[in-house]
């Protein structure tokens, strides 16, 4: 067997075989040769168009439904918890003045007196209960509840040993009534206000995501918008056609979609802003009213109670002065400022109170309650002269008696601020309401008309790829 020659020449190796093309290389590679012509174009024009109104119907329905979320909290929720917390201050400040009323009838206090004080306690039971039940999340409304519900025991204990020992003519009973009363104010009512401010702060914040722009959900319709206007004006630009149908119907239900949605959210937030302002606000400013009465009440009532075995030991100008009538002097500042007749001073209670109400309806039992105010403190004047010159048998009839007293006084003034309360209540109910009802079907009526629109993308630029068929 013979070879063939060699020519000492190296022979190359083959070349290596290209890799195979893997479905998803293959697939990328048409579809970026399929875009470079016009039909792949509109194709890819198509989906993001359907896609930027789905995006802005998903986006709308999202933010629409939180800021519904949060005006439904307002006005069903945060709200009646604010003004429950408020309720819970207000009798248990209410139980603590009656019980010094009854305190001043010697012997057995009067059946109303004693049926008052009750139904005090039992509000605040209740409420207690309620707001145990409803105030989700929040630790420090919790622990101010549990708080309450450990002390009220404690007080309402006191104050039967204090009337036990006022029917039997014993002096302890007055030192019981002032630890009472110490408790309720050094304990009790420091919590109540602190879980409502802390209602309080919880239906602020639900205000605040309620009225919040829906920014994301206008951005992205802008963007919707603005892609349909160039897919349009690319179309006429190829074609000098002025219309295409589907289009046209994608880029009037996007137009309808944000005009909803920047209208109704306007109209929303307008309602729930008056609904803050003229409803919340005025609520929170009239309780503080009327709880400053409450105490001034009961402030006169243990002036009597204690007959200067209390006073002021902090240095300043009152030391040395009866704590409760210093206290006293402060609660109706806070009322009606330091004016003496007249409309109450700026910066007063009743002065903001009044400017916070919007109607004729609203601000007449706030000034009504402002005159007997004045009233008010002419009889606390005229009781304080006879205390002070030793005659207490008449002090007392000025401030407890049958007519012409303090007490007559003040009944009148928490009626009238009773009565701007339910005015203000149902005007802030009224407002809430409207507002709220201004996000009614807009989450679902923006994602059927973005769909649609979407739709019509579609279709409208099916028409056009039908013409290279």
């Amino acid at each position: 067997m013979s070879y063939p020659p060699t020519t000492g020449r190296a022979v190359a190796p083959p070349a290596p075989a290209a890799p195979p093309r893997t479905v998803w290389r293959e697939g990328l590679d048409r579809a970026r040769a399929a875009a470079t012509t016009e039909p792949g174009r509109l194709r890819v024009i198509g989906a993001v168009l359907a896609a930027l109104m789905v995006a802005f119907g998903a986006v709308t329905a999202w933010q629409v439904s939180d800021r519904q979320t949060a005006a439904d909290a307002v006005a069903e929720r945060s709200q009646p918890l604010s003004a429950d917390a408020a309720q819970i201050y207000r009798s248990l400040a209410d139980a603590d003045t009656t019980a010094a009323s009854g305190f001043l009838v010697s012997g057995q206090e009067p059946g109303q007196v004693r049926q008052r004080y009750e139904r005090d306690i039992d509000t605040a039971s209740k409420l207690l209960v309620r707001a145990a039940a409803n105030t989700e999340g929040s630790s420090s409304a919790r622990e101010e509840i549990r708080k309450i519900n450990q002390l009220l025991p404690v007080y309402t204990g006191l104050v039967e040993s204090a009337r036990a020992n006022n029917r039997q003519g014993l002096p302890l009973g007055g030192a019981y009534l002032r630890y009472a009363n110490d408790t309720m104010r050094g304990e009790l009512l420091p919590a109540a206000s602190r879980l409502y401010k802390a209602e309080t702060a919880r239906l602020g914040k639900d205000y605040e995501d309620a009225e919040a722009w829906p920014w994301v959900a206008i951005a992205t319709g802008v963007v919707a918008l603005g892609a349909l206007g160039w897919a349009q004006r690319r179309h006429y630009e190829r074609t000098n056609r002025v219309l295409n149908h589907g289009l046209l119907a994608a880029t009037a239900a996007a137009t309808v979609v944000m005009l909803w949605l920047v209208v109704g959210h306007a109209v929303a937030r307008a309602q729930l802003t008056e609904s803050n302002d003229h409803g919340a606000k005025s609520l929170q400013v009239l309780n503080e009213a009327r709880i400053d009465s409450l105490r001034a009440r009961a402030d006169e009532n243990l002036t009597l109670v204690a007959r200067g075995a209390v006073v002021v030991d902090e240095d300043g100008t009152d030391k040395g002065k009866d704590a409760y009538e210093v206290s006293y002097g402060s609660r109706m500042s806070a009322l009606v400022g330091k004016a003496s007749s007249g409309r109450p001073s700026d910066g007063s209670l009743l002065d903001e109170a009044r400017a916070l109400a919007d109607d004729d309806a609203g601000r007449e039992p706030v000034e009504k309650a402002a005159d007997r105010i004045r009233e008010w403190q002419e009889r606390h004047k005229a009781a304080r002269a006879a205390d002070d010159g030793g005659d207490y048998k008449t002090a007392l009839t000025k401030v407890i008696g049958a007519k012409g007293t303090t007490g007559e006084s003040f009944d009148a003034v928490d009626t009238e601020l009773a009565k701007a309360l339910d005015h203000e209540q149902r005007e802030f109910q009224q407002a809430a309401d409207a507002g709220r009802g201004a996000f009614t079907a807009m989450a679902l009526g923006a994602g059927v008309l973005t769909v649609l629109g979407a739709a019509g993308a579609v279709v409208g630029i099916g028409r056009r790829l039908s013409e290279y068929r």
